[in-house]
């Protein structure tokens, strides 16, 4: 007993429920006072008229005397011959500088024409002529809105009775002013941190498209989004995502294209995750897709404003976050991971005959492997006389089974690549390409795998470069060791079983209420959507399994210049 004890307290670990930490507490009654209202206030969660209060509970809440980059400016306030106690709250390296200093602090210290009347004179706020008689409409003196419309020459300024919308824009490099006898605070945009440019898209290359590219700045995003699509109906909500981090997420779509209920299902999910954080687009991805089965992808991933305001056009939903260089298109169906923005902008015999070398090149990064297996193990009958003594001859040498063989060869393959992608950029490409050459070649001449199977595994993976979306060809790489083992065990029959589940599943999946493979079926009509593109001037049909409230892009007859005479009526 004492022996499973000794190991039970080697290898796990218990926390203690109580710990011998002392805290010394204050005789202070004031500072035993001034708690007890900042726990008030912090309970209520309001600002206080008391500039003193609302002082100590920001210097409490963001601990001022730790923080070196959190600034509390204290100054007075001069408002038409009285002044005001005030200070501005802020975050260093987060704002910028000189919108502070010129149009913030200098027209609310300095004395001007806009506060040098006496504090007891009303305002004319409109004035007009009727019949020679002057008619003056006349308000009396209120401080936030002398505030907001005569001191603050800022193009953002909002005001606020919470802490807690204060606080969200201060960490996100917004200032706050709070004045003495006011129980508001004025939220005003001072954004200044540094941030990276628009540049060309790093994963998803084209040749016709734009080259430009989201970055981690959400409004930035919005306006590439805003610059594309060009139109009033395009609606971005704002919706705040994590309990500690408050990440901003921009819900896109066009209100007269997207369907109503879809906009209203993906809102209704981002309001109602609660988790402490939420840091990029990927995490979020995961979080709000219907299912997680056989690690398919639900929704598509971009980094081109292009391809993400097609999809909007088109009656889908975008989302943005903060500090992601992605953005979420959903809901998407299968053809549309096989696809590329390119393939609008080539004609359509080019576009087409590659989205057939995408069918072939994904069946071949799925099955190839297990059907080498199958064949090596279970059905060498299949292959030419020919080509199955070349393959018995060149494992003939060979002394693992083909299982392991190909175990090796694919593992090594995917080690090659993963170090490609984390090792600096000039030398990633280098060490892919040698020690692919050195590692097969070798393990030829070690006789540690055959030469057929350095073609299948090699044919494999460039296959898998093929797949234009990054998840849906790791979903393939990881999913065709499945078949290798269903081709290792049962042969053709396991893979046709295989395949039977696969699009079983596929069949099953929804994506935010769409099937998964719609467009496919040959039995049911889909109009407006097809993996294969027809000509441009015969693309006027919205996919009619997103029920659009628009079901139509462009007249029966787009070209009209083809037709000068033809009747209004007769192109519709």
């Amino acid at each position: 007993m004492d022996f499973k004890k000794m190991i039970s307290s080697l290898f796990t670990y218990t926390p203690e429920n109580n710990y011998d930490f002392v805290l010394l507490e204050s005789q202070d009654s004031d500072k035993q006072t001034q708690n007890a209202d900042l726990e008030k206030e912090a309970k209520n969660k309001t600002i206080y008229p008391s500039i003193n209060v609302n002082l100590d509970y920001v210097k409490s809440k963001y601990n001022t005397m730790i923080n070196s980059d959190v600034i509390i400016r204290e100054f007075t306030i001069n408002a038409r011959g009285k002044q005001y106690a005030a200070f501005l709250l802020y975050i260093d390296g987060m704002i910028d500088t000189d919108i502070m200093n010129h149009y913030i602090l200098e027209p609310l210290m300095l004395r001007s024409r806009n506060n040098l009347f006496d504090g007891d004179q009303n305002r004319v706020i409109s004035e007009a002529v009727t019949n020679n008689i002057t008619v003056r409409k006349v308000k009396k003196f209120n401080l936030p809105e002398y505030i907001m419309s005569c001191l603050m020459p800022q193009n953002t300024v909002n005001e606020n009775t919470e802490f807690k919308e204060l606080f969200n824009n201060v960490n996100s490099g917004n200032c706050a002013l709070f004045v003495d006898t006011l129980n508001i605070g004025f939220d005003i945009e001072v954004k200044g941190f540094k941030q990276r440019g628009v540049e060309k898209p790093e994963n998803e290359i084209v040749i016709k498209g734009s080259h430009e590219a989201f970055v981690e700045n959400i409004r930035v995003n919005t306006s590439l989004l805003r610059r594309i699509v060009h139109n009033e109906d395009l609606v971005i909500e704002n919706i705040s995502v994590g309990d500690v981090t408050k990440t901003n997420c921009g819900l896109c779509y066009i209100k007269s294209i997207a369907n109503s209920d879809l906009v209203s299902e993906i809102r209704y999910r981002l309001n109602n995750l609660h988790i402490d954080s939420m840091l990029s687009s990927g995490q979020l991805e995961q979080l709000i897709v219907d299912s997680n089965k056989l690690s398919l992808p639900q929704v598509l991933s971009t980094e081109r404003p292009d391809k993400a305001s097609r999809h909007l056009l088109d009656g889908r939903v975008v989302i943005l976050v903060n500090g992601s260089p992605y953005a979420i298109i959903l809901p998407a169906v299968l053809t549309d991971f096989l696809s590329s923005p390119d393939d609008s902008n080539m004609k359509t015999a080019f576009s087409n005959f590659i989205k057939f070398l995408r069918i072939l090149a994904a069946c071949i990064t799925l099955l190839l492997p297990g059907l080498y297996v199958a064949i090596s193990s279970f059905h060498p009958e299949v292959l030419p006389t020919d080509l199955l003594y070349s393959i018995i001859a060149s494992r003939e040498f060979v002394p693992l089974p083909v299982i392991v063989e190909i175990l090796v060869l694919e593992i090594s393959f995917e080690l090659i690549r993963e170090a490609g992608l984390r090792v600096p950029s000039p030398i990633g490409p280098t060490i892919g390409i040698v020690g692919a050459l050195v590692l097969g070649q070798a393990a030829v001449s070690a006789d540690i795998v055959s030469p057929i199977l350095i073609i299948v595994v090699a044919i494999t993976g460039i296959s898998s470069f093929a797949v234009p979306d990054f998840s849906f060809g790791f979903h393939l790489r990881l999913s065709r060791f499945i078949f290798v083992f269903l081709g290792y065990c049962c042969g053709f029959l396991g893979i046709g079983l295989g395949i039977f589940v696969y699009v079983s599943t596929l069949c099953d999946i929804k994506s935010f209420g769409v099937p998964y493979t719609a467009g496919i079926s040959f039995l049911e009509e889909t109009k407006g959507h097809s993996y294969f593109l027809k000509p441009i001037w015969k693309r006027d049909l919205r996919a009619n399994y997103l029920n659009t409230k628009k079901s139509h892009k462009q007249d029966k007859i787009s070209m009209k210049w083809k037709y000068p005479f033809l009747k209004e009526e007769d192109i519709k």
